[in-house]
């Protein structure tokens, strides 16, 4: 096992790029910033061989053979919450906005420079969160495995569930607006459809009325969203 200066681990990146030359430079490129780098050389089993791979973060290019990157996208996205970023030669905002709409951390166009890449692969793995589990009236949101806990009942969450409810929930007791929940899950969300939120927020309450939390997320028409109360324990 590898480990950075300091005991912090190393972090895995897979790159999903058939164009060999580009990802044979970014595998050079990222071991040598400090990063554990492999690389898919068949195509055959993508969706399969990302989830197996114990990969932090993924490079994954959209125009791959056999499969569409953003269908490969969308089958990771049901059962894992890995960081993704898209890069494509795909300049176009509708591939942007399906992207980010599937569920993609990020989205880079070909050619780029490779420093703006590195900075936004550090941005994405360098998050802190400064405390793994959070108390809630009676669960417990566990942040490092993103999942509720309720006596013996285990929900997971997507990772967008899960940074609705872990902002909510710090920012308990104030309204927080859509914009400001938006501008939070996607960096830059200008071409994200204003729907996506809503979907997210309506399966995040579907979860918590399972166990018995309805009402939680409460809506404050033209304002946003609010959790009330205060038993929260961290």
């Amino acid at each position: 096992m590898w480990y950075s200066i300091g005991g912090d681990r190393v972090k895995n990146i897979l790159i999903v790029e058939d164009e060999v030359k580009l990802r044979l430079e970014l595998k050079t490129f990222l071991n040598n910033n400090g990063y554990n780098v492999s690389i898919i050389n068949n195509f055959d089993n993508t969706v399969r061989d990302i989830l197996n791979s114990n990969a932090d973060l993924v490079l994954l290019d959209i125009n791959l053979p056999n499969l569409n990157g953003e269908y490969i996208l969308k089958e990771i996205r049901k059962v894992s919450n890995i960081n993704i970023i898209i890069i494509t030669s795909r300049n176009t905002e509708i591939d942007e906005l399906l992207s980010i709409n599937y569920g993609a951390d990020d989205f880079i166009t070909k050619p780029f420079n490779k420093e703006i890449l590195l900075a936004r692969i550090n941005r994405l793995l360098n998050k802190k969160i400064e405390n793994n589990i959070i108390k809630y009236k009676n669960i417990k949101l566990d942040i490092s495995k993103s999942i509720i806990i309720k006596d013996n009942t285990i929900i997971d969450l997507t990772k967008n569930e899960l940074k609705i409810f872990h902002y909510l929930i710090k920012n308990i007791g104030k309204i927080i607006s859509r914009d400001e929940l938006m501008n939070y899950l996607w960096d830059n969300y200008e071409f994200v459809d204003d729907n996506t939120l809503t979907v997210n927020i309506n399966r995040l309450r579907s979860k918590l009325n399972s166990i018995g939390l309805n009402d939680t997320i409460i809506t404050k028409r033209g304002q946003g969203y609010i959790i009330l109360g205060d038993e929260v324990e961290t």
